[in-house]
């Protein structure tokens, strides 16, 4: 059974919102060290919106250099422009990614025309492996499955998706659509807890922010999952439930997710990029008690 978990690392800031690059350094190794599958690197967990063209070279070119093929590295190269995503693409390819993934242009909902029209673009221009990465709450529309479908068809680069979605009737169309005609289209769920369903459903696994806390969660998952072990399947999954409160106190959960991280253990400095928010004391309390709860706490 195919099963896999991948990182979509936080990028590490200095008090200045300089890149920390000891710090990422740091971070890819925790995640790699921890047995992920992969590392997504300046998805929306990285903070990719509120980083200059130049701070997104220089992070793919430390990444690519440090992470050195020991794990894929799928870079996140989506923006409103169509010019800067194709220039970014590009530059990820050419500098050591394994692939890429792309958010469609958010602010104006699109139409489905005007969404195929822009990766038919991308896919055209550039060589490297394409993730579509579906994210309505944040784009205001849905790739469907139909789309993903007719953009496949016409592209052998374009080779899976990751779906956040929280109605996993969307991702289980995905699969039900696209992996008869093409089995090897890798779709993966953009939530860590619905790892188990995705996989049972004919998924690829999870693209989840989480395992930046506890990546042995999501490589014990995965390997439960190669030996057919129910029990631990099942002490994932509730480990990982656990785990998700951290969606639950606070917008976006990323500052949340660094804290857990300095509170692990992690020498990093938690510092998340304007406007984002510090966690105040009592959701910092909060944060404690979940990683208590799965044995975490530095």
């Amino acid at each position: 059974m195919k099963a896999r978990f991948i990182t979509p690392v936080v990028t590490a800031f200095d008090k200045n919102y300089n890149l920390d690059i000891k710090a990422n350094r740091r971070i890819w190794d925790f995640v790699i060290e921890g047995g992920i599958d992969g590392i997504i690197l300046m998805g929306s967990t990285g903070e990719f919106f509120a980083m200059s063209m130049e701070q997104k070279k220089e992070l793919i070119l430390e990444a690519a250099k440090h992470i050195n093929h020991r794990v894929p590295l799928i870079v996140g190269s989506g923006s409103t422009r169509l010019e800067e995503t194709i220039e970014l693409t590009k530059y990820a390819a050419d500098n050591g990614a394994d692939g890429v993934i792309i958010v469609p242009p958010y602010y104006f909902s699109l139409s489905q025309d005007s969404v195929e029209d822009y990766f038919d673009a991308i896919a055209d221009a550039v060589n490297t492996r394409i993730y579509l990465y579906n994210y309505p709450e944040r784009t205001g529309y849905d790739l469907t499955a139909d789309l993903m479908l007719k953009l496949r068809r016409k592209h052998d680069n374009i080779v899976g998706c990751k779906d956040t979605v929280v109605d996993f009737a969307h991702t289980r169309k995905l699969i039900d659509t696209i992996l008869p005609e093409f089995p090897d289209f890798e779709i993966y769920s953009g939530y860590d807890d619905n790892f188990a369903h995705n996989v049972l459903s004919g998924g690829s696994g999870v693209i989840g922010g989480l395992t930046n806390v506890a990546p042995e969660v999501g490589s014990g998952w995965v390997k439960a999952f190669q030996e057919n072990d129910i029990k631990k399947i099942s002490y994932y999954q509730k480990q990982m439930d656990i785990l998700a409160q951290l969606f639950e106190f606070g917008v976006p959960f990323v500052p949340l997710v660094k804290k857990a991280m300095v509170l692990r253990g992690l020498p990093i400095e938690d510092v998340s990029t304007p406007p984002l928010q510090n966690p105040t004391n009592p959701q910092i309390d909060r944060i404690k008690e979940i990683l208590k709860r799965v044995n975490i706490l530095s």
